[in-house]
């Protein structure tokens, strides 16, 4: 498939560049996977989609402040993206990561780095922009610094600086596992309320863990989808999650995802025994072609052109069919991307 068949016209004035208030007042576009029209509703109609006995899967990443503003030794400037701490550092270590870097000239092994008072030096030129840095304190210091120097990691396409509040917006309300530098945006609609109400209409819940990374957000730079090459991302499924799974194939309910995170993950985690629960990591590249195991449904936002966010969303709805919705939002006035409106595909 030819990347250039994901392509749409999107007015950039459709990219929203802020959160609705209150949380939860988003536009809802409901695609019915099986054939059908689209239809326009509110979030808050959320509960009428979704029947007793139903499982909605959120992924409880929660997003750290990863980009770093800071300066060499020499004076130039360098912005650091962090991604994962690197696997091998044994406690007592300093801490060292994954990281992606710009600066104005080339960055170096032995490159010292002042991020207001947190020390950095580049210990390994990883590439494809990649470098490992190592930090001037352990692992468990480096939390306390990033929220004292670190900025949270808008998109690109968020044409402003974060402010105060995107630290809390730019959350999920289930958000427990420090990880992603990307939020998993489409459970950004969730309140407690709308959490509640799912309760009481007796659709179950269950948490994945994928830290978003370079993975899910780097762009597809290559003409055909089989040739791009998906960044391994860190995920893990509880327990309990599995045991509801089961439980809800057991009776005959739907597993809905919520974000392509979550299918991802889920995705990943199954095979002809089931769901198996634990930690892994996943470069699966989910487009039109691929057949889904372990997802029923799925709730997301609405995504960049040519991304493999959308070819995600292609596969599990059609491409035709989710392009057309697409042609439908832009029409309708959605509002697109992180902070903007969502869509069901039921």
């Amino acid at each position: 498939m030819e990347i250039s068949e994901l392509d749409f016209a999107l007015p950039e004035e459709l990219i929203a560049q802020a959160p609705l208030e209150p949380r939860g007042a988003s536009r809802l576009l409901l695609l019915p996977r099986g054939g059908g029209p689209t239809r326009h509703l509110r979030f808050d109609d959320l509960p009428d989609l979704l029947a007793p006995g139903d499982l909605l899967v959120l992924n409880d990443s929660r997003v750290i402040p990863a980009r770093l503003l800071g300066r060499k030794a020499s004076g130039g400037r360098v912005e650091l993206l962090l991604v994962e701490p690197s696997p091998d550092v044994q406690p007592g270590e300093a801490a060292r990561w994954l990281a992606m870097a710009q600066a104005s000239k080339p960055i170096r092994v032995g490159t010292s780095i002042d991020f207001e008072g947190l020390g950095a030096e580049v210990v390994r030129v990883a590439g494809e922009g990649f470098y490992e840095v190592r930090f001037d304190r352990e692992e468990a210091g480096l939390p306390q610094a990033l929220d004292r120097v670190g900025r949270i990691p808008l998109p690109p396409y968020i044409r402003r600086a974060p402010g105060a509040a995107d630290r809390e917006r730019y959350q999920t309300v289930v958000a427990r596992e420090p990880g992603s530098v990307a939020a998993p945006t489409a459970g950004l609609h969730f309140t407690p309320e709308m959490l509640a109400r799912l309760e009481s209409r007796g659709v179950a819940r269950a948490t994945v863990t994928l830290h978003v990374g370079p993975g899910t957000f780097l762009p597809v730079r290559t003409a055909r989808l089989e040739d791009h090459r998906m960044h391994a991302e860190r995920y893990e499924v509880p327990e309990e999650t599995r045991r509801l799974f089961d439980a809800t194939r057991q009776r005959g309910g739907r597993v809905v995802a919520v974000g392509t995170t979550a299918v991802r993950t889920l995705e990943s985690a199954f095979s002809p025994g089931g769901l198996a629960a634990g930690p892994g990591r996943t470069d699966i590249f989910i487009r039109p072609g691929h057949e889904f195991r372990a997802v029923d449904g799925m709730l997301t936002n609405f995504h960049l052109p040519r991304s493999t966010l959308l070819a995600l969303a292609c596969a599990f709805g059609g491409t035709e069919r989710v392009l057309g919705a697409y042609r439908d939002a832009v029409a309708a006035r959605y509002r697109f991307f992180s902070y903007g409106d969502a869509m069901a595909i039921l």
